[in-house]
């Protein structure tokens, strides 16, 4: 791999609207993973939800929690639109291509999501080819995660990664746990 190169973290959804939840769940990642910093991903017409606000007004809500953000984590935190400049559904396999295509073979991805989110990724389109683009950071919770299906516990445990550090050794592959710190939130 290539020593010493920060990863880049990706944080997608569609962010109807952006909240505490996901801010600190950027934030931790920023504070916990080896990453330069992390794209806040406006999905457009993610396949899983039904109607949502205007991807515009979605987008402006992003930039304005941004700027509330403490100078050090601000400059790191990246409102990324080309999910909406691309048009049609949004998948993440071709957006994590795109990010490929862009950033190079060697610089490490980091995928970011929920553990509710990853007990369920065997349904996402191309899932199996998602690790070959990226690493993925999942986030835990306090309490017990949900449980996994045979096929995504045997994903975890071939992929398993204790220390973060390690994941600027290799540009994708692997998954590991990102702990999250406690919100008084609900998506509503």
């Amino acid at each position: 791999g290539v020593s010493g190169m920060d990863a880049i973290g990706i944080l997608g959804g569609s962010f109807d609207p952006i909240h505490v939840g996901h801010l600190q769940l950027a934030r931790d990642a920023l504070a916990n993973l080896p990453i330069a910093e992390v794209h806040l991903l406006l999905a457009a017409q993610p396949w899983q939800k039904e109607v949502l606000t205007a991807a515009q007004h979605r987008a402006r809500m992003i930039e304005l929690a941004i700027e509330q953000e403490l100078p050090f984590t601000r400059r790191r935190m990246i409102l990324d639109l080309r999910e909406l400049e691309r048009g049609g559904p949004t998948y993440t396999v071709d957006t994590l291509r795109d990010l490929r295509t862009a950033m190079g073979p060697e610089i490490p991805l980091v995928l970011i999501m929920g553990a509710d989110q990853f007990a369920r990724f065997d349904t996402w389109r191309e899932w199996e080819s998602i690790p070959e683009l990226a690493h993925l950071a999942v986030a835990k919770r306090a309490g017990a995660a949900p449980a996994l299906n045979e096929p995504l516990q045997r994903l975890r445990n071939a992929r398993y990664l204790k220390y973060a550090g390690d994941l600027v050794d290799s540009p994708a592959g692997h998954i590991l746990d990102l702990a999250m710190t406690p919100v008084d939130a609900s998506a509503t």
